[in-house]
């Protein structure tokens, strides 16, 4: 079987890794003359809209998929013509649109923190009166990374971030196309969730109807951008575990989905609270490669595919460091028991993931132990000392 990827990035590499041994071969559509999952296919480069290229993904491909969530609709709805497209891409549409999403999640009876949706100046002020402050202002499309967000925690700070959203504007007016990164869409408040601690759960759904679910995840971010998972998440009731497998499932079931989805999640007091969903293989999944009996990726081209998903079931205690901007000596990294180095053939830029290191051990405390000889050989780690991370 051949596979049809939208996006060449590192998640298609990792999703290529995983297929090869199953007998996969995949094609990988992405605009990119450095698309790094080229080393595991073919590239077919071009627009992802290019119908052209569509095409040929269609015609020379069984199924189809994406590796990240902000490729065109139009693209996935092009495809879906011709070849099966999973996960299917109402999925797609729906994540793609923050205030889409945050329905979604309350149709399900999903909590979420409280939200408003936010077209002009006055519609901002209007929330914040609602919401209360400290609050959120986000894009509703294309933000990722901590792309497109910024922090409201006096009433000053309104104007602010509605002109670094949107660029200058006042009163009513109709909302411009913001200009930060290329974002585009509407906007979005959301009250500021005084959460205990980030979490993440991972589950896969064949097109039978079959489950299964990984061990929620703790996240650590800087910046907006993931730094590090804990896996399994330390010290969680054993019912918000189950919870969030329920979310997940609810999810997977609304949207008939097939692969791999990752629902983000804040624990709040004892609750949880959704936050995002990413209708594809997760960068808080990254540890399923040496820590679950079945990774991830894996269990994403085995439901593409067609094929029985695999067990999700931890092989002990995990944690996954993302290389961000940076490149480690991977002889000093290989030299701590219990690691594996992974380099994704990207240039090496300021805040740009170019690989993850991911330390596995038979106790949390071990882990603890690992990952502070891998800050001493040069892997960054987010502020909190690594030895604290498991013990609480």
């Amino acid at each position: 079987m051949r596979i049809g990827v939208l996006g060449g990035g590192q998640l298609g590499r990792m999703l290529g890794l995983a297929g090869l041994p199953l007998g996969v071969q995949f094609t990988f559509l992405d605009p990119s003359e450095e698309a790094c999952a080229a080393a595991v296919g073919r590239h077919l480069r071009a627009a992802y809209t290019d119908p052209d290229a569509l095409h040929e993904l269609a015609r020379t491909c069984e199924r189809a998929t994406y590796e990240f969530e902000n490729v065109p609709f139009q693209a996935a709805a092009e495809l879906v013509r011709s070849v099966p497209v999973y996960p299917p891409p109402p999925a797609l549409e729906v994540a793609q649109d923050r205030l889409r999403e945050k329905e979604f999640f309350r149709s399900l009876g999903i909590p979420t923190a409280e939200f408003a949706a936010v077209d002009s100046l006055e519609d901002l002020e209007a929330a914040v009166a609602h919401l209360g402050l400290p609050a959120v202002l986000k894009t509703r499309r294309m933000g990722y990374d901590g792309k497109g967000q910024r922090i409201l925690m006096e009433p000053e700070d309104l104007q602010a971030a509605w002109e670094a959203l949107t660029g200058p504007r006042t009163g009513s007016s109709p909302l411009p196309t913001p200009r930060v990164d290329g974002l585009s869409g509407g906007l979005l408040a959301e009250a500021l969730v005084p959460f205990r601690r980030e979490l993440s759960v991972l589950a896969a759904r064949d097109s039978w109807g079959e489950v299964v679910c990984y061990p929620v995840v703790e996240n650590h971010h800087e910046g907006g951008i993931l730094r590090l998972s804990l896996g399994p998440a330390p010290d969680l009731d054993p019912a918000l575990e189950e919870l969030a497998h329920a979310y997940a499932r609810r999810a997977l079931e609304a949207l008939d989905y097939v692969g791999v989805l990752c629902v983000e999640l804040f624990e709040v007091d004892g609750r949880l609270l959704a936050n995002e969903m990413a209708p594809r293989v997760h960068n808080s999944g990254h540890w399923t490669i040496e820590g679950a009996s079945t990774s991830q990726f894996a269990n994403h081209v085995r439901a593409v595919a067609g094929l029985p998903l695999g067990s999700p079931r931890p092989r002990g205690w995990c944690a996954m460091v993302n290389l961000i901007g940076h490149r480690p000596d991977p002889a000093a990294v290989l030299r701590v028991p219990g690691t594996s180095f992974h380099w994704y053939g990207k240039a090496v830029r300021p805040g740009r993931k170019v690989g993850h290191v991911t330390v596995c051990a038979d106790h949390p405390e071990q882990v603890a132990e690992r990952l502070d000889q891998l800050r001493r050989c040069g892997v960054p780690l987010p502020a909190r000392a690594a030895a604290g991370l498991f013990r609480r």
